[in-house]
């Protein structure tokens, strides 16, 4: 069984698993497409599997393909912990522009559901941190894009301090987000 958590921004979802734990250790489904689609009452057919490590201060995003390409993503953590952001930029949505934050464990096992029309990112919070996301549609480099990590707007609180923050030099150029492209 799973739990549905709301964000508070349509169709962004915490998807907490049910752990069953005992002296041998523990066991959870940590995927079922049935009881995800019942639950957020829309269906998605993962294709991709990705998964990254990182270490401390990394932040990764903020990341998205353009239509036809955009991708719903499902990601967890395997081993530490992150800050998982993401960035509503569905211009229809009257929640466009904000964004919601939640801290993924290895411990707390919690999965988050992002849908198609919003951008990604994270912030490593341990010594590293091994992350897997499930994509529903494949990578398409012609499509890809993002917005600046530190978009003086969305204002996001990475949880790491300035001086440790390491971003990539192709995520430091992406622009802020009232100049990104977008066509959600």
């Amino acid at each position: 069984m799973m739990t549905l958590i709301e964000t508070g921004i349509s169709d962004l979802f915490i998807i907490e698993p049910e752990v069953f734990e005992d002296d041998r250790g523990y066991f959870f489904e940590s995927y079922n497409k049935k009881i995800i689609d019942d639950l957020t009452g829309m269906e998605f057919n993962f294709v991709q599997d990705n998964q990254s490590r990182s270490s401390y201060g990394v932040i990764r995003g903020l990341h998205y393909q353009l239509a036809p390409y955009s991708q719903t993503k499902l990601v967890r953590v395997l081993q530490g912990k992150v800050y998982d952001v993401a960035v509503d930029l569905r211009k229809g949505s009257p929640t466009f522009g904000k964004w919601f934050g939640v801290e993924l464990s290895a411990e707390n096992k919690r999965q988050f559901l992002i849908p198609k029309g919003f951008a990604h990112g994270f912030s490593v919070l341990s010594e590293s941190a091994v992350f897997a996301y499930k994509c529903d549609e494949y990578y398409h480099p012609e499509s890809e894009t993002g917005i600046l990590y530190n978009d003086r707007l969305l204002n996001i609180d990475w949880k790491v301090k300035d001086c440790d923050i390491n971003v990539s030099g192709k995520d430091n150029i992406l622009p802020e987000m009232k100049n990104a492209e977008m066509n959600f």
